[in-house]
């Protein structure tokens, strides 16, 4: 047997990391500011992650969520403490599309309507519903297509009033910062429009915090940028720091009912030990706030190189979420740093670098992808 082949590979063997750092089987270090899809979030191989999991896993890896675990109870009471979201619910699962599906399946169960409005370009995962809702008609097969979803321009207030004055809306979902999409920001004033058409018209509002969200952009939430509060919150990625993991944080004005949702590994002990480690050291290494200081001043340097390079034509994001437009296609500046410069980063389309590095990125770290991304545009 040999594998599916559904992705086109980097001839690169990652065997060990550390930090924001990652080497491969013939013993090259790269710097890495992609953090494995924006994965990686307080550093690769962190020495209490490792405690703690190594731990966890010589007492009880796993059991089933019909018995009490304690450690789901103790992570929804940090996570609520440290995020601002003390009053929420939080319903534990394994990934970000599943996280989603969930959200958009309870969204319809609370108010029995099937109609959903996402942004052009969004991205919410691979899943039946997560797909329908994901702005890219390659990925959507048949069955999926099934008429729930109505796209609309990131931004374009008037058209989401519109939609929703019809009354039949479910849910909206929403990135206030989109990842796949190519690093694109929603404003206060359309966040704060659009929450506030949402419950004028009895519609459910998600943000998708998966990709922006876990302290990324600077804050715990991308959407705390613009002073908004949403009816479910959907996390994923950095939530474990690579143990497959994900959540549903939902509003106190949800009523849970038994058998709607269901999960056979969510919120085990050890994707609950991985995630409490990571909050352990968000607190104890001040990450949130880390990702706000390097990534600022990271962006800074980015766009005082834009102004002595003609193929930087664009830079923005928020802490370390940044997108840089190039007036050429991102693989001749991407392979070039992978192969060259040894130092891994995102894309998204066909001209935007993302980078996502770990939220433990030092400026010394910064100023030496600069340093060796103006050596790979200098080169072309």
């Amino acid at each position: 047997m040999k594998l599916f082949d559904v992705y086109p590979l980097f001839d690169v063997n990652i065997v060990k990391g550390k930090g924001c750092k990652v080497w491969d089987d013939k013993g090259q270090e790269y710097l890495d500011l992609y953090g494995g899809h924006a994965v990686i979030s307080i550093g690769h191989s962190h020495p209490h992650y490792i405690e703690k999991v190594t731990d966890q896993l010589s007492k009880i890896g796993f059991y089933s969520n019909s018995v009490i675990n304690k450690l789901q109870s103790e992570l929804a009471e940090r996570l609520g403490h440290i995020s601002g979201y003390d009053d929420y619910q939080l319903f534990l699962i394994n990934s970000g599309a599943e996280a989603n599906e969930n959200a958009l399946k309870l969204a319809s169960f609370t108010n029995g309507r099937t109609r959903v409005l996402s942004a052009e370009k969004a991205f919410h995962g691979r899943t039946s519903l997560a797909v329908e809702v994901t702005n890219n008609p390659k990925i959507i097969a048949p069955i999926n297509d099934n008429g729930h979803v109505t796209y609309l321009p990131l931004n374009d207030l008037s058209a989401w009033e519109s939609e929703l004055a019809k009354g039949d809306v479910c849910a909206v979902i929403l990135e206030c910062i989109q990842g796949v999409g190519g690093i694109k920001l929603a404003t206060k004033e359309f966040a704060q429009g659009l929450a506030a058409a949402c419950k004028k018209y009895g519609t459910v509002l998600i943000c998708d915090e998966i990709q922006c969200g876990y302290g990324r952009s600077g804050k715990f939430f991308a959407h705390q940028w613009l002073d908004i509060r949403p009816d479910i919150i959907t996390v994923a990625k950095g939530i474990a720091n690579g143990f497959p993991m994900g959540g549903v944080l939902i509003s106190p004005e949800f009523t849970p009912v038994y058998g709607q949702l269901g999960t056979t590994f969510g919120g085990n002990h050890l994707a609950c030990a991985a995630a409490l480690a990571v909050l352990d050291v968000f607190e104890h290494e001040h990450l949130v706030e880390n990702a706000n200081e390097v990534g600022s001043y990271l962006i800074e340097q980015l766009k005082t190189l834009q102004k002595s390079n003609k193929h930087i034509t664009d830079v923005r994001g928020r802490g370390l979420m940044i997108g840089i437009d190039l007036d050429i296609p991102h693989k001749d500046v991407r392979q070039p740093l992978i192969y060259q410069e040894f130092c891994f980063t995102g894309c998204a389309g066909t001209n935007v670098l993302r980078l996502l590095p770990p939220l433990c990125l030092s400026r010394n770290d910064a100023d030496e992808f600069i340093k060796r991304f103006t050596k790979v545009l200098s080169q072309l």
